[in-house]
């Protein structure tokens, strides 16, 4: 099935119509004042293990509340698209930026730096020779694993793919895997984790909200996100 000519110009009408109407909810609420209600954020693992946490902490007790589910980022922006959440959060990978569709606002939360994770004992210059825990197939974080692993001249042995970071950690520190971490997992509960920076110029990835285009003044939007990068700033001695 392909659209006609004058479908998609429906399309364009009816993209600018729903972003009048974000705006139109968004500056309605601006004239009440204060952020308040439900807000409906989807979210990846280690920012919903550290920064959301902490943000629940500051929200506390106030009259906006978070509705949190945790979401894949690909399966949560088209969601967010689609009305089911109000805000994504997301992150990118040195050299794979995210295709945003049309419809969304993106701002930058921080950037996390992105370390070597190496058992006790094991000799960190002989990398090629370790087993290695990374992401799924596919995900932007295994490709930037698996390209950053050859660039320094060799190909992994990979022996653990999961997209569950928590899991990387414990295989690291059960002297089974080597694993590349972001700096956040500190503050998942492994705040002892030896992370070591890599060769080269720092590495880092991106963590961004995504909302619908129309709704970034909302002052449900504006808090969670002022929240967040408070969160990033407050615990992240680490990060940008």
């Amino acid at each position: 099935m392909q659209l006609t000519a004058e479908a998609l110009l429906l399309v364009e009408h009816a993209e600018a119509v729903l972003e009048r109407l974000e705006r139109a909810e968004a500056d309605l609420a601006a004239a009440r004042g204060e952020a308040t209600g439900t807000l409906r954020l989807a979210t990846f693992q280690t920012v919903a293990h550290s920064l959301v946490i902490d943000l629940l902490a500051r929200l506390e007790g106030g009259p906006l509340v978070l509705d949190i589910t945790h979401l894949t980022a690909q399966r949560a922006l088209e969601a967010v698209l689609a009305g089911d959440f109000d805000m994504v959060l997301a992150e990118e990978f040195p050299g794979a930026p995210m295709p945003f569709a049309d419809g969304l606002e993106v701002e930058e939360v921080c950037r996390d730096p992105l370390l070597l994770a190496v058992p006790d004992g094991w000799d960190p210059d002989d990398l090629a020779a370790m087993p290695w825990a990374v992401e799924t197939a596919a995900s932007p974080a295994q490709g930037w694993a698996l390209r950053t692993c050859r660039a320094a001249g060799f190909e992994p042995i990979v022996r653990y793919r999961s997209d569950d970071v928590l899991l990387h950690v414990r295989l690291v520190q059960a002297g089974r895997a080597a694993a590349f971490l972001p700096e956040l997992v500190r503050r998942c509960g492994f705040p002892d984790v030896r992370l070591r920076p890599l060769p080269g110029p720092p590495q880092f990835r991106r963590i961004i909200t995504a909302v619908r285009a129309g709704s970034s003044r909302h002052p449900a939007v504006q808090r969670v996100r002022r929240g967040l990068r408070q969160s990033a700033t407050v615990g992240g001695d680490g990060m940008l």
